[in-house]
C-alpha cells in the first residue's frame, strides 16, 4: 500500500513547500523507494492555463498536455518521475467534477456537501495521483488558516483516520523569524502548530525556515509547545544553492525519521548524484553572460523553468551561466544597446502583443552580429518574422496573433493557412487544427545534417509544447531558397525547429525544451546553446585584449 507524506505551510505563504516536498522526495528515492508527487491548490480556477504570469509565476505543461503549477517542475526536476493529469488539483477542478455528477444524478438525489462530497473527491484525487508508488509526496497550497484550504486539510485528516497513522506522515513548514540582530521568535511556529491541531492535525515533523540554524534551545522550545518531538524540528536554512538542500535535510536525519514513522525497510541514501551537481556548480571553469528578451521578466517565476535549464546547461559544461533579463519593451524604447557585450541572445515564449517588435529586434541583433540565440516557443516566431522581413523583403510581415490584418502571414493558425480538405487529411490528436492548444509531448521528427540531430544525436524527439499559431508551410520554399533551414518537423508536417547555418549558433524551436531538463542531466539544446556562448565569448576575449 501507498504511503503519504502530506507537507502543510504556515505562517507565511512562499516559504518553499515544493522545494521541500520535492527535496525529501529525491532523497527518499536516493533510499531506493519509488516517489509520486502531487500538488493541491486551494485557488478556485481549474488549472493556472488563464492566470497571469505576474500573478501566478509560470504555467508548468506536464507530458501528458496538462497545464498546472509550477511546483510540479520543481517535483520532475529533483525527482524521476513523470508528473500528468492526476499531480495536480485544484479548487476549481475539484468542484467541477463533484458538480458534474450532481447533475448527473450520482448522488442519487442526496444533499450535495463539502463532507463527504468534496473531500471524498479530494481523497479520490490523492489516490490517482499516487499511482503504484511507494511513498507520495502530497503538497497543499496556501498557508494553514486559509479559508480557501480547509476541505484540503479535512482530508488529509481523514486520509490518516483511514488508513492508519504508520501510512501518513504530516510534515509542517513554518517560518521562525528574527526579530532585531538576533532574537530568534518561536511564537508563529508555536501558533500556526496551534491551528493545525484545531483542526485534527498533529504534524510529526516540523520543517522551520530560518537564516541560520536554529539553537538547541530554541528546537527543545518549539518541541515542547507543538508536541513534535525534538529530533523532528528540521531547520531548512536559506542555502546559496537549491539543488544543496537535499543534502542539508539529509544531514539532519529527516529521511530517517520518515522511514521509520512509515515502517519502510530500505538502504541508507546514495546522494552522490546530487552531490557531484553542487560540486559542478561551484566550481565552473568558465562564465557567461546571456541576455534573456522576455516580457515577464519583473517576475522571474515566469520563466523558472529556463532558468534552471540554463543553470543546468551551466553544470554540465562547468560554466557560470549569469542570466540578464531584459524587458522587451525597453528594446523597443531604447534599441538593441542593451544587448551589446552579450555573449548569446535566448527570447523565451509568451502570449499577447506588448513587446513583440522587441524581440524581433533582439533577433536581428543576434542574426546580424553572429551572436549564438535560441528562440523558445514564440522566440521561434519572431525569428521567422524577423528573417521574412529582413532577408527575404516580405514587408510587414508578421504573426496573424497581433496583426489580422498582415498581408505575410507567416505564422498563424493552421485553419488559417491549409485549406479545409487538406485539413481533413492530416487532423491527428494534438494538432491545432480547431484554434486550440498544442499541449503536452509530442515526437520532432530530426533532419540529416541538421545542428538539432547532432545535438540530440536521435532521428526523434519528444518534447512539450504550448502553443496555438503555426509556422505557415505556404511560405517553406520561399524561406529555405533564402537560407532559413528548417530541420524539424512534427508527424503532420508542422515546423518544430529552424537553424541558420552559417550563423555560429542560430537555433529556435516551436516547443519548450526546458520543461524536461533536470540537474543531473541536464538538456541537449540548453548545453549547447551554453557552449556556443562560451565560444563566442572566448572569440571576443583576443579582440578586447588587442584594442
Amino acid at each position: 500500500m501507498t504511503r503519504f507524506v502530506f507537507v502543510t505551510g504556515g505562517v507565511v505563504s512562499s516559504l518553499g513547500k515544493g522545494i521541500a516536498a520535492a527535496s525529501l522526495g529525491a532523497i527518499l528515492e536516493a533510499r531506493g523507494l519509488k516517489i509520486s508527487m502531487v500538488k493541491l491548490d486551494p485557488y478556485i480556477n481549474v488549472d493556472p492555463g488563464t492566470m497571469s504570469p505576474f500573478q501566478h509565476g509560470e504555467v508548468f505543461v506536464t507530458a501528458d498536455g496538462t497545464e498546472s503549477d509550477l511546483d510540479l517542475g520543481h517535483y520532475e526536476r529533483f525527482v524521476r518521475t513523470t508528473t500528468g493529469r492526476h499531480s495536480n488539483f485544484t479548487t476549481g477542478r475539484i468542484y467541477e467534477r463533484v458538480i458534474a455528477r450532481e447533475r448527473r444524478g450520482d448522488y442519487l438525489g442526496a444533499t450535495v456537501q463539502v463532507i463527504p462530497h468534496i473531500t471524498d473527491e479530494i481523497k479520490r484525487s490523492i489516490k490517482l495521483g499516487a499511482g503504484d508508488a511507494d511513498v507520495c509526496m502530497v503538497e497543499i497550497g496556501g498557508t494553514v488558516g486559509d479559508i480557501e484550504s480547509l476541505p484540503f486539510l479535512e482530508a488529509i485528516r481523514q486520509m490518516g483516520v483511514e488508513l492508519g497513522r504508520d501510512h501518513c506522515v504530516y510534515m509542517h513548514l513554518t517560518l521562525v523569524p528574527v526579530v532585531g540582530e538576533s532574537e530568534i521568535k518561536t511564537k508563529p511556529t508555536q501558533h500556526s502548530v496551534k491551528e493545525l491541531r484545531g483542526i485534527g492535525i498533529q504534524p510529526d515533523i516540523l520543517l522551520c525556515r530560518a537564516k541560520d540554524p536554529l539553537p538547541e534551545e530554541q528546537r527543545r522550545k518549539i518541541s515542547l509547545f507543538t508536541n513534535v518531538e525534538e529530533r523532528a524540528v528540521i531547520s531548512a536554512v536559506q542555502v546559496d544553492d537549491i539543488y544543496k538542500i537535499p543534502m542539508v535535510l539529509h544531514e539532519q536525519g529527516l529521511d530517517d525519521i520518515v522511514v521509520k514513522r512509515l515502517h519502510l525497510t530500505v538502504p541508507p541514501a546514495d546522494l552522490s548524484a546530487w552531490q557531484q551537481v553542487v560540486q559542478a556548480k561551484a566550481h565552473p571553469d568558465a562564465v557567461v553572460d546571456i541576455a534573456m528578451v522576455g516580457k515577464y521578466v519583473q517576475m522571474r517565476d515566469s520563466y523558472i523553468s529556463l532558468n534552471e535549464a540554463l543553470t543546468h546547461a551551466g553544470i554540465k559544461s562547468r560554466t557560470r551561466v549569469n542570466v540578464h533579463f531584459i524587458e522587451s519593451t525597453d528594446v523597443e524604447i531604447k534599441g538593441t544597446a542593451c544587448l551589446e557585450g552579450m555573449d548569446a541572445v535566448l527570447v523565451p515564449g509568451g502570449f499577447g502583443e506588448r513587446g513583440i517588435e522587441g524581440k524581433i529586434s533582439a533577433v536581428r541583433f543576434a542574426r546580424e552580429h553572429s551572436i549564438p540565440y535560441l528562440g523558445i516557443c514564440l522566440g521561434m516566431q519572431v525569428a521567422v518574422i524577423e528573417y521574412g522581413r529582413n532577408v527575404l523583403g516580405l514587408t510587414g510581415a508578421h504573426s496573424t496573433e497581433f496583426d489580422r490584418a498582415t498581408s505575410h502571414p507567416v505564422i498563424a493558425m493552421i485553419t488559417e493557412w491549409q485549406d479545409a480538405a487538406r485539413g481533413a487529411q492530416q487532423r491527428t490528436e494534438g494538432s491545432d487544427l480547431g484554434g486550440t492548444m498544442r499541449l503536452g509531448a509530442q515526437e520532432v521528427e530530426l533532419g540529416e545534417d541538421t545542428m538539432a540531430r547532432s545535438l540530440y544525436g536521435s532521428d526523434v524527439i519528444r518534447e512539450r509544447h504550448r502553443h496555438r499559431y503555426e509556422f505557415n508551410n505556404n511560405y517553406l520554399e520561399q524561406f529555405r531558397k533564402a537560407g532559413l533551414k528548417f530541420s524539424g518537423f512534427s508527424h503532420d508536417g508542422l515546423v518544430e525547429i529552424v537553424e541558420l547555418p552559417g550563423h555560429p549558433w542560430f537555433m529556435a524551436t516551436q516547443f519548450h525544451p526546458e520543461f524536461t531538463s533536470n540537474p543531473r542531466d541536464g538538456h541537449a539544446l540548453f548545453t549547447g546553446f551554453v557552449k556556443a556562448a562560451r565560444a563566442s565569448r572566448a572569440a571576443q576575449l583576443p579582440a578586447a585584449a588587442s584594442a
